[in-house]
């Protein structure tokens, strides 16, 4: 268990976590600001000494986030993480980071992110939760901006040089150096106006990474409050991140 009391972004930071995702200032802030704001604790839990495997073979594959109140740009979060489920797969292993963060003495947002390790660790238990698969023509395409790659890294605190140097991500065999989800995941929510809500869920499955400068597609089926949406790229019909988010009408507690 970790916990860091009185937690808040700057306003350059709030800036930048704007520019960046782009995702619009308001009055509120959009679930990923929680998310982005715990993410520091979480490499901090999958760094540390006691952890049970190193942080270079944990990648991040599915989010499962809810608002449960509006949150202030100001606001000063109380954030606790701590080590959830783990359960073995057939070629690996998953691990689940549990989040909660309280803003003004109440849980306003809660976030299970699970971690994945490839390899053999023992007879397969279970099997990872299978994503939605939306259709239909694209709803919108962007470049992925290739500016921004440290910036977003002092945000989340995940300074993985994947993120961050193509002739790295080269050397490990990627074409180029790839965004934070994260960011990429933002400007899916942005462009699908889904930004910001007093209450809502958004799940996340990260199956492959989104290159900066890469052409994105972002293919999407929705009704009144809830959607599910698939972000392609460079014309791969294999979706790199698949979400779904869902509305509520009120304040969730």
């Amino acid at each position: 268990i970790a916990t860091w009391r009185g937690q808040r972004f700057s306003p350059r930071e709030l800036a930048d976590f704007f520019t960046l995702s782009g995702l619009p200032a308001g009055a509120d802030l959009s679930i990923l600001h929680p998310h982005t704001a715990s993410f520091p604790m979480l490499m901090a839990m999958l760094s540390h000494p006691a952890f049970p495997l190193p942080i270079w073979r944990m990648l991040q594959v599915r989010n499962r986030m809810t608002q449960h109140a509006a949150i202030a740009p100001d606001a000063a979060l109380d954030l606790t993480v701590r080590t959830g489920e783990l359960r073995v797969l057939d070629k690996g292993i998953e691990m689940d980071l549990c989040v909660s963060a309280e803003a003004n003495g109440r849980v306003a947002f809660e976030a299970v992110n699970t971690f994945y390790a490839r390899g053999r660790f023992g007879g397969a238990q279970t099997e990872a939760p299978p994503s939605p698969v939306p259709g239909g023509e694209p709803v919108a395409e962007w470049p992925m901006p290739a500016h921004g790659r440290l910036g977003y890294s002092r945000l989340s605190g995940d300074f993985n040089p994947l993120h961050l140097h193509d002739g790295y991500a080269r050397r490990q065999g990627f074409a180029r150096a790839f965004a934070h989800p994260q960011r990429a995941i933002g400007q899916c929510l942005a462009h699908l106006g889904a930004v910001r809500h007093a209450a809502m869920r958004l799940e996340t499955w990260i199956k492959g990474p989104v290159f900066h400068g890469a052409k994105l597609a972002l293919r999407a089926e929705t009704g009144p409050g809830s959607g599910v949406f698939a972000l392609h790229v460079d014309g791969d019909e294999r979706p790199a991140i698949v979400g779904r988010y869902e509305v509520f009408d009120k304040d969730s507690t």
